[in-house]
This record gives structure tokens, C-alpha cells and sequence, in this order.
């Protein structure tokens, strides 16, 4: 492996660190990357390395936020320990949709749904709608601000928001906090529970790509095998700073910024497609 292509593993984690986390689609980075700065590897091996490397974003959230999501802490009292439970139930529950939806339909939609059209138009629909959103909920006080005001059929509909994420561009961070929103969260209460939801959901991903490139008998090289952990730390180092960013901005700001980027980005990639390519 060749010292450029390290250094594009490393600008590959680098981007999964930040975009995993802002509402702004990691895939939609991807797709843009990969023509530009193209991974010499087999197909197989890209698709599984651009899932697998999701797995150091999850391990900032599970450092990062450790002591919350921990039921078993000597520090917590025992209803403190009793809303951990309840968190981790409501969890579970966000988490069935796109579950479920993945384990039947992942590849589908990679087949027929990883290409620039797609991640553009998501990209371009999903930026609007957050900037109406926030308009909309201009003045407005939300109905949820913690996590014992949400119901399980809230954790639900929000995990059948997250299952749109199937669909290339659409951001899983991004369906998941738009749809806690409309919801009634609170941008921190929806951010938040977006990135506990990604705990189960890309670790159940990430284990899938493997397992599913092991059974197509591909054979992974040291290289390879190499690749994957540089891209996975790289992905873990810059995520704990990107979480940390995000639970800063939304305390003071509105998501109206990433509704105008999702939307110059989506522009962008119809114009490299149609014109510069």
C-alpha cells in the first residue's frame, strides 16, 4: 500500500468522522470522493470498507457518552439506573425499523439506489426541509425535552425516520434528528438520541458487509485488512471531535446552516456529473 493511497484512507476516514455525525450524508460525500479520489481496490472490498469503518465513529459515541448509556454504574442511583434501562429500551425500539428494512433490503438499495441521481436529489430534498422546519418552528417551544417524555411509539416512528437513511444522501443522523423534530424533540434530545440509535444500527451494518463479503468468498489481504483499521481509527479520532462540535452548536443554533449545505452539496454533485465528468 502505497503512501497515497494512505494518505486517501485517512482523508476517507476523515470525512466518515465528520459527516456520520452532522445531518449532512456521509454517502453523499462518498459518492463525490470515491470519483474523485479513487481507492485502488476491488469493488467488494470498498463497499464493505465504507460501512466497517463506521464502527471508530461508534466507539467515540459509546466513550463519549459511556457514563450515560452505562445501567450498571456505581455512580448512578437506582432510578438513575431505572431511566438508563428505559433509555436503552426506547433505544431498542428506534432501532427495529431500520433493522428489519436492512437486513431485507440493504442490498437492493445499494444496487438500485447508489448513484449521483439519487444522492442528489436527497441531499437537495432533505437540506429544504430542514431549513422549513426551522422555520417553522420558529417561537415554538418543544413537547419533549427529555428522554422520560418520550413514549415508545415516538422511539418508534423516529426509528421508521432512520430507515429512510437506506436511501444513498438521505443522512441517517439527518432522517433521524429531522424526524425527532417533527416529532416534538428538542434539537440536544433529538441529536443526542440520534446518536445512541447509531450504536446498534451500524455496528448490525458494519457486521452484515463483513459477513456478507466472507460468504461471496472474497479473500482480504494484509493490505486490506490494514486499510480497514487506518480508516476505522481515523474515523473514531475525528468523530470525538465532530459529537462533541454538534451537542455544542445545537445548543445555540438551528439546523438551518446544514439545510443550505446539504443543498449547495447536492447542486454540486449534479453539476460534477452532468458537466465536468
Amino acid at each position: 500500500m502505497g503512501f497515497v493511497e494512505i494518505l486517501k484512507i485517512i482523508f476517507y476516514g476523515f470525512v466518515e468522522g465528520i459527516t456520520e455525525w452532522l445531518p449532512i450524508s456521509s454517502t453523499g460525500h462518498l459518492i463525490l470522493f470515491e470519483e474523485l479520489l479513487p481507492l485502488k481496490v476491488s469493488p467488494a472490498f470498498l463497499e464493505m470498507f465504507r460501512v466497517v469503518i463506521q464502527l471508530g465513529a461508534i466507539l467515540a459515541v459509546v466513550l463519549i457518552f459511556f457514563r450515560r448509556l452505562n445501567p450498571f454504574s456505581s455512580e448512578k442511583s437506582e432510578k438513575a439506573k431505572r431511566g438508563t434501562w428505559g433509555l436503552w429500551l426506547k433505544i431498542i425500539v428506534g432501532c427495529i425499523p431500520a433493522g428489519v428494512l436492512g437486513l431485507l433490503l440493504d442490498d437492493w438499495f445499494d444496487e438500485h439506489f447508489y448513484n449521483w441521481p439519487t444522492v442528489a436529489v436527497a441531499l437537495i430534498v432533505y437540506g429544504v426541509l430542514f431549513i422549513v422546519l426551522e422555520k417553522r418552528n420558529r417561537g415554538r417551544q418543544p413537547a419533549i425535552r427529555s428522554y422520560a417524555q418520550m413514549s415508545l411509539t415516538t422511539a418508534l416512528v423516529i426509528g421508521c425516520f432512520q430507515a429512510l437513511a437506506l436511501i444513498p444522501g438521505t443522512s441517517r443522523s439527518g432522517a433521524t434528528i429531522l424526524g425527532a423534530m417533527i416529532l416534538g424533540l428538542s434539537r440536544p434530545i433529538a441529536a443526542e438520541y440520534s446518536f445512541f440509535l447509531s450504536v446498534p444500527v451500524m455496528a448490525g451494518a458494519s457486521l452484515v458487509k463483513v459477513l456478507g463479503f466472507i460468504k461471496h468468498g472474497a479473500a482480504i489481504t494484509g493490505p486490506e485488512v490494514a486499510a480497514l483499521i487506518l480508516g476505522t481509527v481515523t474515523a473514531f479520532l475525528v468523530s470525538l471531535f465532530a459529537i462533541k462540535f454538534l451537542v455544542g452548536y445545537v445548543k445555540k443554533h438551528d439546523f438551518t446552516a446544514f439545510g443550505i449545505y446539504r443543498i449547495v452539496l447536492g447542486v454540486l454533485v449534479i453539476l460534477y456529473f452532468l458537466i465536468l465528468k
